[in-house]
């Protein structure tokens, strides 16, 4: 990498003055930290310096940004990007009229993708997870998390994890994997339940240390009780808790995520309002998922009730094979602003520094400040409400990774 400059930019920091720890809510949703006829300077892959008015001197790559905007890498913080196989067929009968859980409850959905994976090589999972990344960046996304959940099985578990593991190693912003061996129940293993929890769970935990649980409750996959036994066993062995809940039906796991401090609570389309307002209340992130909602029933979660409760939200794509087949940050932020009715300055946070604090990854990600790593892009706008408003553009005009730029499009030296 080579030291560069950025001038003449619309500066989205994501960093304004007095901004609180933490993830942000209430008015701090709405700051962007913008500075005009803005200068951004980065050195061993890190911002080392950003201002206004005349920029420093620099002896390597300087862009012009033309009055664009400027603005960190988006932080997926949802995604299963990590599988094998398609499920075409699958989309063929839900245009057709069957429902997501009448195919899960038949042994398609989620279970077609888990044998797929547990028939493909490493290799073959390890080229398309770096496959699916390389969409995801092209769209501006920088930071990611990829799950588990695939396998429901020791073996093919971790046979997931050591491929996320291998390609975080080498890709150019962070990775950072999460377990979800609680995500359908296999029907043909007898006792799967307590295999996971007893047998999975420990063998995740003694490999990857420290790692997030996740697990999908929902009718069709694993209940309530189920999912409290698989997390208390969880935060025994010292790992934080993640919960898909509440995407068609609200079984009562959210008040017990909330009590017991999951770090997020991801779906929440069928939240009672009464559930949302305990929600916003609590140090819990709310990850939203609109592309859930168009890909399946036109339902969506209430984030402007959370946001207007005081609520910390996060968005992310749920990049998946089945319910959300498309790797876009920015087509999710269209829909936040269309159908779960943010303004377009709440979705941009959403997807930059709240999602940061979803992944732990606050210090480095989701901000242009000094210091972090310089992983931002280039609109192809002078407007960052352009996020909210266009959909299914082509993504930013350029990127920078780690302090590495890709193509620079129309900008000039």
């Amino acid at each position: 990498m080579q030291n560069s400059l950025v001038r003449n930019a619309r500066l989205v920091t994501l960093a304004p003055d007095g901004a609180p720890e933490g993830p942000r809510r209430g008015r701090w949703l709405r700051d962007l930290g913008v500075v005009s006829e803005g200068w951004l300077a980065i050195e061993s892959g890190r911002i080392a310096g950003l201002g206004t008015g005349s920029p420093p001197a620099c002896d390597g790559q300087v862009l012009d940004a033309g009055g664009r905007v400027v603005m960190p890498s988006f932080v997926d913080c949802h995604t299963h990007a990590c599988w094998a196989g398609e499920r075409y067929d699958e989309f063929a009968l839900r245009v057709a009229g069957r429902s997501y859980l009448e195919i899960l409850e038949a042994g398609g959905g989620i279970m077609s993708t888990v044998r797929a994976v547990r028939a493909a090589r490493e290799q073959a999972l390890a080229d398309n997870l770096r496959h699916r990344l390389h969409q995801m960046r092209r769209l501006g996304t920088g930071a990611c998390e990829v799950k588990s959940g695939y396998g429901l099985s020791t073996e093919a578990e971790l046979k997931m994890l050591r491929v996320i593991a291998a390609v975080a190693e080498a890709s150019a912003a962070p990775i950072v994997p999460t377990f979800l061996g609680a995500h359908a129940i296999d029907e043909a293993v007898p006792d799967f339940v307590d295999r996971t929890i007893d047998e999975t769970l420990p063998a995740v935990a003694a490999a990857h240390p420290g790692i997030a649980c996740d697990a999908y409750c929902e009718r069709g996959a694993w209940s309530l009780e189920q999912c409290v036994r698989f997390f208390d066993r969880a935060i025994a062995l010292g790992l934080p808790v993640r919960v898909h809940l509440d995407q068609f039906n609200a079984l009562g796991l959210l008040e017990w995520a909330i009590e017991h401090g999951a770090r997020t609570v991801d779906h929440l389309e069928a939240s009672t309002p009464q559930g949302l307002d305990r929600l916003a209340a609590s140090d819990t992130i709310a990850v939203v998922l609109p592309a859930s909602g168009f890909s399946l029933d036109d339902r969506y979660a209430d984030a402007r009730r959370l946001v207007d409760a005081g609520g910390a939200v996060a968005i992310a794509s749920n990049f998946n094979p089945g319910s959300a087949p498309g790797p876009s940050m920015p087509f999710a932020i269209a829909l936040a602003c269309r159908r779960l009715r943010l303004q377009p300055a709440e979705a941009i946070v959403a997807a930059t520094v709240n999602a940061a604090h979803a992944l732990g990854l606050e210090r480095s990600c989701g901000q242009l400040a000094r210091g972090m790593r310089a992983d931002l892009q280039i609109l192809d706008s002078t407007d960052e409400r352009s996020l909210g408003c266009e959909f299914a553009g082509p993504g930013p005009l350029t990127r920078c990774l780690g302090g590495t730029w890709t193509a620079t499009g129309d900008l000039e030296p």
